[in-house]
C-alpha cells in the first residue's frame, strides 16, 4: 500500500459487490485488485466495470492465499460471512476488513465472532451503510445534538419491491439470509441502537410472507422468507423503537422513512424510492417543534449526481467507504464495529425468533430468548 493508493480485494461479485465497485471507482487512490466469486458470469460483469484487469479467482481461499491486497471487502451470500471471517482470523498477514451485513446468520456465530475479532491486530468495518444516508445521517446529529429534548420514540418504516433475484437464489431462503428481519432489517436495529445509545432488552414482532414468492419452488421447496412485518423494540434506556417493514409496496414515493421524537419536537426524514420512478427527487428532512404556532422547518437534501448513481442506497456505500479509507490509512475509528454488527443481527434474531414463538423475546447483549 502506497500512501496514495489502498488495494482492494473483493470477495463476491454479485449485485453488492459490484456497488462497491462502483462506489470505490469515484473515490481516488482505490484499486480493485482481485475478485473472487465462484460464478464466472458475476466473475466477468465486475471486472468489466474496471478499468484495469484484476486477478480472478473462483475462490475465496485463492485470494486470500494471493497477499495481493491491502483490504478485503466481502460481499458474498450471507451464510458465507461467518466462515470468511474465521479464515481471515487465522491469516499470517492481516489486512484490514469490511464485511457486509449481516455479519453472520446462526445463533452460535455470534460469540465465536466476538473473540475473533477481538484478538484481530486489524480494522473490522461492517457494511451498515444506512447510518451514512445523508439525510439519516442529518436527523441522527440531530437527534444527538438535542433538538428535538429528550427522545422517547423512534419510528422507521420500509416500503418497498420484493426482494431482487439473486445467483443461485440464495436470497430466498431464510438458512442461507438469516431471515428478512436479519438479512434486510438489521440495518435498521443498528440505526435503532444508534440513535438511542442503548440497548435492546425485549422485542416484540408479528410478520408473515403474504405476497412475495408463493409460486416460485427451487429444488421442489418454496422460499420461506418474511415479506412483511411489525417489529418493537424496547430498550434499556426507556425508549422505544419500532419498524414498519412491507416488500410488496412497489409503488411506494418514499420508500425509507424515519422519525424521532422527544419532549420537545420531533425530526423526520424522507428517502425516495431507488428505482421505478424516472423524475429523481431528493430526501427531505422535518423538523417539526412543540409550540403554539407549530412552525414547520423542511429541507431538501441533495446528494451528488455521480455519487446516487454508484449504488442504490442513497449515496450511503460512497461515505461509508471514505470512512472506511480513513480507519484503513489511521486517519480515523473504525465507526461501524463487528460488536455493532452483532448486536443488530441478535436484534434480527430475536425478531425472527418473535415472530415463530408469537411472543415478546427478552435479549440480552447477544443472548435472547
Amino acid at each position: 500500500m502506497s500512501a496514495e493508493t489502498i488495494r482492494y480485494g473483493l470477495i463476491g461479485a454479485g449485485m453488492m459487490g459490484r456497488e462497491h465497485i462502483r462506489n470505490l471507482s469515484v473515490i481516488p487512490g482505490s484499486r480493485i485488485v482481485a475478485i473472487a466469486d465462484p460464478n464466472a458470469e458475476s466473475r466477468r460483469t465486475a471486472a468489466e466495470l474496471l478499468h484495469e484487469k484484476p486477478m480472478l479467482f473462483d475462490e475465496a481461499d485463492a485470494l486470500l492465499d494471493s497477499d495481493f491486497c491491502d483490504a478485503l471487502i466481502i460481499a458474498s451470500p450471507n451464510d458465507t460471512h461467518a466462515g470468511l471471517l474465521d479464515r481471515i482470523f487465522s491469516m499470517q498477514n492481516p489486512v484490514p476488513v469490511l464485511v457486509e451485513k449481516p455479519i453472520c446468520t446462526e445463533p452460535s456465530d455470534l460469540e465465536r465472532l466476538r473473540r475473533g475479532a477481538a484478538e484481530y491486530p486489524k480494522p473490522i468495518w461492517v457494511g451498515m451503510e444506512y447510518r451514512y444516508m445523508p439525510p439519516v445521517a442529518t436527523l441522527i446529529k440531530e437527534v444527538h445534538e438535542g433538538r428535538v429534548g429528550r427522545p422517547a420514540m423512534i419510528a422507521m418504516r420500509e416500503h418497498r419491491h420484493p426482494f431482487m433475484q439473486k445467483v443461485d437464489n440464495w436470497n430466498r431462503f431464510s438458512k442461507r439470509t438469516g431471515g428478512t428481519l436479519v438479512e434486510k432489517c438489521c440495518h435498521f436495529f443498528d440505526l435503532m441502537r444508534f440513535i438511542a445509545r442503548s440497548e435492546a432488552v425485549r422485542v416484540y414482532a408479528s410478520g408473515a410472507a403474504d405476497f412475495n414468492h408463493l409460486d416460485e419452488r427451487y429444488d421442489g421447496r418454496q422460499p420461506d422468507i418474511l415479506d412483511n412485518a411489525f417489529v418493537i423494540v424496547d430498550f434499556a434506556n426507556g425508549m422505544r423503537a419500532h419498524l414498519d417493514l412491507c416488500m410488496f409496496a412497489d409503488g411506494s414515493w418514499w420508500q425509507e422513512a424515519f422519525a424521532v421524537t422527544g419532549n420537545k419536537a420531533k425530526i423526520e426524514c424522507l428517502v425516495p424510492a431507488s428505482r421505478g420512478y424516472e423524475e429523481k427527487v431528493p430526501a427531505e428532512v422535518l423538523f417539526s417543534p412543540r409550540n403554539e404556532r407549530k412552525t414547520l422547518e423542511r429541507r431538501l437534501v441533495e446528494v451528488d449526481e455521480e455519487v446516487l448513481a454508484a449504488g442504490a442506497h442513497h449515496g450511503s456505500t460512497y461515505y461509508e467507504h471514505l470512512g472506511f479509507r480513513r480507519a484503513i490509512l489511521g486517519q480515523g475509528p473504525v465507526e461501524v464495529s463487528v460488536e455493532d454488527g452483532l448486536k443488530a443481527v441478535a436484534i434480527g434474531m430475536a425478531a425472527e425468533l418473535s415472530v415463530r414463538e408469537k411472543r415478546a423475546v427478552e435479549v440480552d447483549g447477544l443472548q435472547f430468548g
